[in-house]
């Protein structure tokens, strides 16, 4: 896996070092195609390009997420929604406007998810 992409690069800004880290440790010889993938096409590829700043990126993110109940992967997106410096009022309005068009379950879940991580950010915080 090229660990020294720009796609890697802001895949540990938005995400940290400590949750890319942890990937790269399951990763397997199965699972490498696909890491690689993701680092290349959606961090390298698409978070890298100069239309949309990362505030808005992970805006966006959180509201496909929440659309498409990817129930695992928001509490990782919304500590990167806070270091790409969304508040939590915003994040907050990101799930009820999403929750309008895509469904109050989806955006129930995603709240449930969202203060369980803002919860965790917080307390990561103080200490």
């Amino acid at each position: 896996m090229n660990l020294d992409n720009a796609g890697n690069t802001v895949r540990r800004e938005v995400l940290g070092d400590e949750h890319v880290d942890r990937a790269i440790a399951r990763t397997t010889e199965f699972t490498r195609p696909f890491q690689e993938y993701i680092t290349e096409a959606a961090w390298g590829a698409i978070w890298t390009r100069a239309g949309l700043d990362r505030r808005t990126r992970s805006a966006i993110t959180l509201a496909v997420l929440t659309a498409l109940g990817c129930e695992g992967e928001i509490a990782m997106h919304v500590h990167g929604a806070l270091r790409n410096g969304l508040t939590r009022e915003e994040i907050a309005e990101v799930l009820l406007h999403t929750g309008v068009y895509a469904g109050v379950p989806k955006a129930n879940a995603a709240f449930a998810i969202a203060s369980a991580a803002l919860n965790d950010s917080a307390t990561t915080e103080s200490e």
